[in-house]
């Protein structure tokens, strides 16, 4: 991996009304370096340290913070050359980390996809492809992939397949709920040939068809995702140069909610490392802005062992630069392990030899040094994995630090016990608020307040990471996340958690910040306000310790910066942002919706 580039600069234009101080200069340049020393005072600064400190002030230099204390204090050191940014008494943050994403596959199909996050109606989202097939060129198709519930909408249903087709009779339609099913109207069936004699056939998952034969349009993952992995993957991409604007697009996206560091965890269709070459090409030009940690997620089942015992020998942890990392394996090493979380139905059993199967690749794994994390979602797959980890960790003298479990929404507190006892750690992720209501039809309300136990993980000491599990389930606002931790509630208003199983504001901020830094091996670099780690942090647009509970999921920042480098402005900042690219394609429903704080035209 080549080093970073020293290049991206701010454009900026320093004005006293717009409540940036300057140094001995009236105005400072043009191209601002990452290097330049930063002083920021007047602020309500979360520090998120040890003893959960409140500042006033800060200074940056050489990328990191190197004084946090009073507004005086801050003055009294500030360097001669340094930028001061008065911050009028706003909140700050570090910056957030989403410890469970899919940032590299998201920012390459960004500018492709439709969002319902904020459509509140079937008859709103319908409206909306109505007005995205007034645009799109033919033969392109029109996405909605996720983000969304049926919690949401007023109906409190999902839009049919009729429905889709009256919207959009002229172009391919894909709408895709969660990791259930997908929809794909008539065009998009004749497009992909689902009718065809050589209609493709997928393990897990079906094409429903009436009782001519003919494909209804219902994708149906019963239980494996494979089929709206593979159907996804048929639809027209970007190309090359678009993915490279989309991903710089996307990054700007998350940038706006103060998001400065993201855990990649692979996905399906990110064959390693072909696939990371677009945000290889971003960050050796220094145009990336979220700090990335990368893992490695196999493709082809049966072939996972040799996938690592290749990939072992050819990259170590840590190799990397602190924008753009290695990490290690996940969040699928064993698809033989994988448990699907689709909560409106059965819960699926894993295979009956995925515990043969997940030694194998865990003892390779481990015996190279890397950390691995691995998706499981119920506690059954818990329960026959966990005694897999117990023996590698036996015979090997103890696993790989910073392993950890991702999601595990229905652990029992002896599974949590046994992790704890392993140095494991916990991703978790606000999926069930996505699908409460289904959740609570399949095992009831006492299971559901514990799903998953989040205040028990923390009472035990396990290292415990925010995120989102975007872009394909939930939405990418780290505030929705953050929301559901401190409420308890789905996205739909169910009342999910009683007191014993929600977070104080602190809590849930430091676990979206130095909790998530403990996942890419990065918690003494990053997640607190304290002198020596990376200068990441977030101006908000509100105060996020004061602010009611219905207005924290529109919590945005009005400044983000990266290693002291201004990357995001808005409002008052607005003139400090960098300068992007226009966005492509033309047609793309992010140039005319936005993305999730989406517009009406």
């Amino acid at each position: 991996m080549a080093p970073l580039t020293r290049r991206a600069f701010i454009e900026t234009t320093a004005l006293a009304s717009a409540g940036i101080l300057v140094g001995p200069s009236s105005a400072f340049a043009s191209k601002y370096d990452e290097h330049r020393p930063l002083v920021v005072v007047n602020a309500k600064v979360l520090t998120v340290d040890a003893k959960d400190r409140i500042a006033e002030a800060f200074i940056c230099t050489g990328g990191r913070f190197s004084f946090v204390g009073t507004t005086k204090e801050a003055l009294n050191q500030k360097p001669e050359e340094a930028l001061v940014v008065d911050a009028n008494g706003s909140t700050i943050i570090p910056g957030l980390n989403d410890s469970h994403t899919h940032i590299v596959r998201g920012g390459m199909m960004y500018t492709l996809e439709l969002r319902w996050e904020n459509v509140h109606s079937v008859e709103d989202g319908l409206e909306r492809l109505r007005k995205q097939a007034e645009r799109t060129p033919k033969g392109q198709w029109i996405r909605v992939v996720g983000g969304y519930s049926w919690e949401q909408f007023r109906e409190r249903r999902l839009p049919t397949i009729d429905e889709i087709n009256r919207a959009v009779p002229n172009n391919p339609v894909l709408v895709k709920y969660l990791y259930a099913h997908a929809m794909i109207n008539k065009m998009a069936v004749e497009a992909i040939g689902y009718n065809g004699p050589e209609a493709p056939t997928y393990p897990g998952g079906y094409i429903a068809r009436d009782r001519h034969g003919k494909a209804t349009g219902m994708l149906i993952a019963d239980p494996s995702g494979l089929i709206l992995y593979k159907t996804l993957a048929r639809t027209p991409k970007l190309s090359y140069e678009e993915q490279l604007i989309s991903t710089r697009h996307y990054h700007r996206e998350l940038n706006q909610f103060g998001i400065t560091s993201a855990a990649d965890c692979g996905g399906g269709g990110m064959v390693f490392p072909d696939a990371y070459t677009v945000i290889h090409d971003i960050h050796d030009r220094g145009q990336q802005t979220v700090r990335i940690g990368m893992s490695t997620f196999p493709q082809i089942k049966g072939q996972e062992d040799d996938d690592y015992r290749r990939w072992t020998k050819q990259y170590k942890p840590g190799q990397g630069t602190p924008m753009l990392r290695f990490v290690g394996a996940g969040e699928n090493i064993c698809w033989a392990t994988y448990d699907y979380e689709i909560f409106s139905m059965p819960r699926p059993d894993i295979d009956k030899d995925a515990e043969l199967r997940q030694e194998h690749i865990l003892r390779t794994i481990h015996q190279a040094g890397w950390s691995s994390r691995q998706h499981m979602t119920y506690n059954e797959t818990i329960d026959r994995l966990l005694p897999v980890y117990e023996r590698v960790a036996h015979e090997l003298g103890g696993l790989s630090s910073n392993w950890c479990v991702d999601h595990a929404e229905t652990i029992t507190e002896y599974n949590l016990e046994r992790i704890a006892k392993l140095g494991g750690g916990i991703a978790v992720q606000n999926r069930i608020a996505y699908q409460a209501e289904d959740f609570l039809r399949q095992y009831g309300s006492a299971e559901l307040a514990q799903t998953p136990p989040l205040r028990k993980m923390l009472k035990m000491g396990i290292p415990v990471g925010g995120g989102t599990d975007s872009t394909r389930v939930s939405s990418y606002n780290p505030w929705l996340s953050l929301e559901w931790m401190i409420t308890g509630k789905s996205v739909g208003g169910l009342q999910i958690y009683g007191d014993e199983n929600r977070l104080e504001r602190l809590e849930a901020l430091r676990l979206w910040t130095k909790g998530s830094a403990w996942f890419t091996k990065e918690e003494k670099d990053k997640g607190s306000i304290t002198k020596g780690e990376y200068a990441d942090f977030a101006i908000l647009d509100r105060d996020y310790l004061n602010v009611p509970d219905a207005e924290i999921r529109d919590i945005t920042a009005n400044l983000t910066v990266v290693g002291g480098r201004v990357v995001y402005g808005a409002n008052r900042f607005e003139h400090m942002s960098q300068k992007l690219p226009e966005l492509l394609p033309s047609w793309s429903p992010v140039k005319y919706y936005g993305g999730y704080n989406n517009r009406w035209e």
